[in-house]
């Protein structure tokens, strides 16, 4: 019960922080910045060992800018998430902008579904809600699966904020039970492929940032199931709280694709992204604790 009523609080007091304009918040967002990194020395460890291995021809001094500039984000990010709580629509569309959108609309105007690849970098949680509410415009429904969280109450504080505007979230273990709900009408079906699977669900390692790394192939399984065109949606941050999101068409007909080629092929795709601009990319996730046997 007390952790109960701590959950609730905190949810209550999240809901508040969320009632500020985001440039006062990104100040916050400096302080927390400080705390995580000089204080508290959040995760430091495994974000210098990711950065490390993932990019073997930089100096010490290049991974250590890196490093800040993540955790610099980070520290903006969850201040950019807590405001999702009550974001308007008018300034989700502001601070997040479409190139391609037409692509997907050529599909559903032919009853067409889609499948949609993007991964952690910059703010996923504002880019769909940005992107229910344009598809939605061309007269399709988001899908996203995602997996839940263990706190319940927590749960349903991210569930809200991530449907404000029309979205359908569905539970990894869901996914084929939820496409089945919405299979006589177009959909985009979203899938962040970069989660890491549990040591039961490795079946296959993909060669990502100079490591072998376990892959979900949920992505794949389904594009060969349903033959839907896969788009990839790229994203770069323009500024503080902007961002800019390119659909790429990458894979337009999966029946002639090779085993494992689309999960290889998304991988790239998401590889090249972080090379660009990598202090974006979640790297205090513990994404390569599994190695192949």
């Amino acid at each position: 019960m007390i952790k109960r009523g701590i959950a609730h609080l905190g949810v209550f007091f999240l809901y508040l922080l969320s009632l500020l304009p985001l440039p006062l918040l990104f100040f916050f967002a400096r302080l927390l910045y400080y705390l995580l990194y000089y204080v508290i020395g959040y995760r430091k460890k495994v974000v210098r060992q990711n950065l490390t291995h993932s990019f073997p021809e930089k100096s010490t001094s290049e991974i250590i800018s890196i490093e800040k500039k993540y955790f610099r984000y980070l520290a903006e990010l969850i201040f950019e998430i807590i405001k999702l709580t009550t974001i308007s629509e008018k300034e989700v569309l502001q601070r997040v902008k479409f190139k391609g959108l037409e692509q997907l609309a050529v599909h559903f105007k032919s009853g067409e579904s889609v499948l949609a690849c993007t991964g952690h970098y910059g703010n996923w949680e504002l880019g769909t809600l940005a992107l229910g509410i344009n598809v939605a415009a061309i007269s399709a429904k988001t899908l996203v699966i995602f997996k839940p969280i263990n706190n319940k109450i927590f749960e349903a504080w991210f569930n809200k904020l991530r449907t404000n505007y029309g979205n359908i979230f569905i539970a990894m273990r869901q996914t084929l039970r939820g496409m089945a709900t919405y299979k006589n009408e177009p959909t985009l079906l979203c899938f962040a492929s970069d989660q890491s699977p549990t040591r039961e669900e490795t079946k296959y390692f993909v060669d990502f940032l100079h490591q072998p790394t376990a892959a979900l192939l949920g992505v794949e399984k389904i594009a060969k199931s349903t033959n839907r065109p896969i788009y990839y949606f790229k994203v770069t941050v323009v500024k503080k709280g902007y961002y800019h999101v390119e659909v790429l068409p990458m894979c337009l007909d999966p029946s002639k694709m090779n085993e494992f080629e689309i999960t290889n092929l998304h991988f790239k795709f998401l590889e090249d992204i972080i090379k660009e601009q990598p202090q974006y990319w979640l790297w205090s996730h513990k994404r390569w604790k599994f190695k192949p046997e």
